[in-house]
């Protein structure tokens, strides 16, 4: 425990200071997403004077059993406590109480998940006293409507910090419309066909007196997502903004499966699949040894078609395909394992970051080894183009533009 004067308050240190501190660390949680309240603050500051100090671990778990509650707010918390108490150095004030000599600091830890969320918190905070101090009123217009239009329209490999990250959140709150389509498959429905079997059916009840039209039509449900993602070095940045687009596509319905590509083919559906954005991309950058290196895009279709097709690809699902086309090794092997792809999927999509140039012309071996085989051709370099394809996935079975043609790049480049 903490040691204390004859009047009970912790010597070298000024009453109070530590519940308003606590105070301070639950705002930042809270900024980082974490629903902490005026309540959880009240019982923070109630655990700690029961627990006591004696190392910095007691803290932690103190802490920790009032604001968490979830495992995925487990790196939240993590990165906010490591950054918070260590910054200010809190714990080693109340243990030099105990000790002359404060405990020695670690080694420098790698980045961990939730660090750049935990990261704004802080500047919010620091933001939020120097706005406070300052008595001049400062106005601020970048996010105004015509800074929300630039941001819109801007590259994303043109964007600064700030920038990308209102891009990831602009992302993470893209909704798919009703995405719904027709099966074969009748179930039952007030209106509609009438269902003789079902029909007399219900005729027996009654034997045969009454007979009650039953009805039915065809059932509708969401086609699956298959997103197949380049991280070679030249499409590493989109692919790693998209994954937050990918990200909140999998957090709102479970039938989206994620694979990543450079070299070799990886499945980064379950990592996704976590609550936290930061952990679930973290987990993914975890767990592929060749991001941003060579392209093999035939290799990595082939390894799809052979291990994955018939597990992910059931009930005819949109494919997406992420890449710049640039294959390393361009023959007939790319063509005869994406002819393969469309012919299992509904429909196949290529997103090409390289059309946001004016000038884009199919004169690569593997762009032109693509285009003959896939329904849509579209750009994938900023929120607008996001946007689009959002409402393109809501047209399933809908005609398909003119400028999202791949048949009109083939006539241009022949």
């Amino acid at each position: 425990m903490v040691r204390t004067d004859a009047t009970g308050d912790t010597p070298d240190l000024p009453r109070g200071r530590i519940a308003e501190n606590i105070a301070h660390f639950a705002r930042t949680l809270r900024r980082a997403g974490l629903p902490v309240g005026p309540a959880s603050v009240v019982d923070a500051v109630r655990a700690v004077e029961v627990a006591g100090i004696r190392n910095r671990d007691d803290l932690y778990w103190t802490l920790h059993a009032v604001f968490v509650h979830k495992r995925e707010h487990r790196a939240v918390f993590d990165e906010a406590f490591r950054i918070y108490w260590k910054s200010r150095g809190l714990v080693e004030k109340l243990l030099s109480i105990l000790s002359p000599v404060a405990p020695p600091r670690g080694a420098p830890e790698p980045p961990k998940a939730a660090q750049t969320r935990v990261a704004q918190a802080f500047q919010a905070t620091r933001q939020r006293r120097q706005e406070q101090e300052k008595e001049e009123l400062e106005v601020d217009a970048r996010m105004t409507s015509s800074g929300r239009e630039v941001l819109q329209r801007k590259d994303f490999a043109q964007m600064n910090t700030e920038e990308i990250q209102a891009a990831k959140a602009a992302l993470r709150r893209m909704v798919l419309p009703l995405d719904t389509v027709r099966r074969r498959r009748l179930v039952a429905a007030p209106r509609g066909k009438i269902d003789l079997r079902r029909s007399f059916r219900a005729s027996l009840r009654t034997g045969g007196d009454m007979i009650d039209l039953k009805r039915k039509r065809a059932d509708e449900t969401r086609p699956p997502i298959v997103a197949l993602c380049d991280i070679s070095g030249s499409m590493s940045q989109y692919t790693r903004i998209l994954l937050h687009f990918l990200h909140a596509l999998t957090e709102e319905r479970r039938d989206v499966h994620t694979f990543l590509f450079g070299t070799r083919l990886t499945n980064v559906t379950r990592s996704l699949r976590m609550k936290d954005p930061d952990e679930a991309l973290m987990a993914c950058t975890q767990g592929v040894e060749d991001w941003s290196g060579g392209t093999r895009i035939a290799t990595a279709l082939a390894a799809f078609n052979r291990q994955w097709s018939r597990r992910v690809l059931s009930g005819n699902p949109i494919v997406l395909l992420v890449t710049d086309g640039l294959e390393r090794d361009t023959d007939e092997d790319l063509a005869r394992e994406v002819d393969r792809l469309h012919r299992s999927c509904r429909r196949l999509i290529w997103l090409n970051p390289l059309l946001r140039f004016e000038g884009f012309e199919a004169r690569a071996k593997g762009v032109r080894a693509l285009l003959p085989h896939v329904d849509e051709f579209r750009a994938v370099h900023s929120l607008d183009a996001v946007e689009d394809l959002c409402k393109a996935l809501a047209r399933a079975d809908g005609p398909r533009a003119l400028e999202t043609d791949p048949r009109r790049w083939l006539r241009a480049a022949g």
